[in-house]
């Protein structure tokens, strides 16, 4: 999906909910758990359920990883689903991967060539060749983790040089040099309030990708206040808060009113952008 296309899906839906699919098996309600396919059979029912209230879905690779085989299983016909039912969703494959060149270059293949996704969360710490292999991907994007919304952030994405540049800041003026607003974006937690000003003076043109909204506290209004640019810039998503909100045989029901009220949220949001 293009810059563009993206763009369009966002203004035409007037959303730019992400859902996160972390399907936790301990989580999944009990009418369905003895399914063959339990995780790929909850993830079909949230996807039906909030299709028409989001642009984006976003799997968390850690709780398919975990299955081992089945759960790799689940991700792929997840993927499948997607693609065969709703090919207009951005896909968003949270695996932050980050390695020497080699390994990353098997990391891009896995994720833009076997299961052919939009794009992949990354980690920057081991610099530009561990991020440009997922860059050689004409159309696929690359998600940079920049300023997170965990606790431990403070530990090292604060920190200053001699100069008083912080790392997180860092990160975004050196890794513009290897990608674009056409095929980078940066994960910015919802946490972090006006810290989006700061990252909005350096990167002002990019998505981010905003974790955070709801479960964990972040404020959608602040996010926007700071995060949004012309084009939006910005898909904010929301995982437990919605494909969790029931645990009943009601819990895509309740998922679909969560999303649709993200929703209405982020219309009212979209409607102060002057678009030329």
């Amino acid at each position: 999906m293009t810059r563009e296309e993206l763009i369009k899906q966002i203004f035409s839906k007037k959303s730019f909910l992400c859902v996160g699919l972390d399907t936790d098996p301990k989580k999944i309600p009990v009418h369905i758990i003895d399914r063959y396919d339990p995780i790929f059979e909850f993830n079909k029912e949230i996807i039906d359920a909030t299709a028409a209230y989001c642009v984006a879905y976003k799997p968390n690779l850690a709780f398919y990883e975990s299955q081992g085989v089945r759960g790799m299983e689940s991700f792929d016909k997840t993927i499948q689903y997607l693609k065969e039912n709703y090919p207009h969703h951005f896909i968003i494959a949270d695996a932050k991967r980050g390695d020497i060149g080699n390994t990353s270059s098997m990391y891009a293949k896995t994720f833009f060539q076997e299961y052919d996704i939009d794009s992949v969360t990354v980690a920057p710490y081991m610099g530009e060749d561990s991020v440009k292999p997922f860059l050689e991907y004409n159309g696929k994007w690359v998600i940079l983790l920049a300023l997170t919304s965990n606790m431990g952030s403070h530990d090292f994405q604060l920190t200053e040089d001699k100069h008083g540049e912080r790392l997180f800041e860092k990160v975004l003026r050196k890794s513009q040099e290897w990608g674009t607003p056409e095929n980078m974006m940066y994960v910015v937690g919802a946490t972090q309030g006006t810290m989006f000003q700061d990252i909005r003076r350096i990167a002002p043109n990019h998505f981010l990708l905003v974790p955070g909204v709801g479960a964990q506290g972040g404020s959608l209004q602040e996010v926007c206040k700071y995060g949004m640019n012309q084009d939006c810039g910005l898909l904010v998503n929301s995982s437990r808060g919605i494909i969790y909100a029931s645990n009943g045989e009601d819990f895509a029901e309740v998922a679909g009113n969560k999303a649709r009220a993200l929703q209405q949220e982020m219309a009212i949001e979209l409607e102060k952008i002057e678009r030329p």
